[in-house]
């Protein structure tokens, strides 16, 4: 079978594929059957490892296996990828996650826009400094290393800034921490 699987990678030759189809089509199948598939999966299976023989077959070294080992790899593979495929789950348009929220209500919207201006008002009432360096570490996403470099502060007195700007927030959204 070595033999033919070479002359099928190297010229494509068709008698020498009709001959390890008929020799391991049956034995792919059976292998297929012990694993408890059931049998028209196990010749969906068999037909998909020839077919994979077929493209591959130029890929196989004899000086690094046999034949039958070549080829029971193949179908080992072709097996996993199929159970793969089928523990898949299948999409379900009733899922939570797909069902978009419910609208929020108006005194949701009323309390989001309260904290919001609550939140504007404690910055606002914090030093320049702090409030930009806030800004730029939460709003900017600017490292606190980046914003040392362009303020030119130590970094542990941007780190500390922030910090202390973090409780004076607390302070006055009257937060305890």
């Amino acid at each position: 079978m070595t033999l033919c699987l070479v002359r099928t990678g190297r010229s494509r030759d068709v008698a020498s594929f009709e001959r390890l189809f008929v020799y391991f089509g049956p034995r792919i199948r059976s292998f297929m059957l012990k694993r408890a598939l059931d049998g028209q999966l196990a010749e969906e299976l068999m037909q998909e490892t020839m077919m994979m023989v077929w493209r591959k077959a130029s890929l196989f070294d004899p000086q690094r296996g046999n034949a039958s080992a070549w080829v029971f790899t193949l179908a080992r593979n072709v097996m996993i990828d199929n159970l793969r495929k089928a523990k898949r789950p299948e999409f379900d348009p009733t899922d939570p996650a797909f069902v978009p929220d419910a609208p929020e209500t108006p005194d949701v919207n009323f309390e989001q826009d309260e904290s919001a201006e609550r939140i504007r008002l404690a910055l606002a009432s914090l030093p320049e400094e702090q409030a930009e360096l806030l800004r730029m570490s939460f709003f900017e996403d600017i490292s606190h290393s980046m914003i040392a470099e362009k303020t030119n502060l130590p970094l542990g007195t941007v780190k500390s800034r922030i910090r202390a700007a973090f409780s004076r927030l607390r302070a006055a959204l009257g937060e305890d921490r």
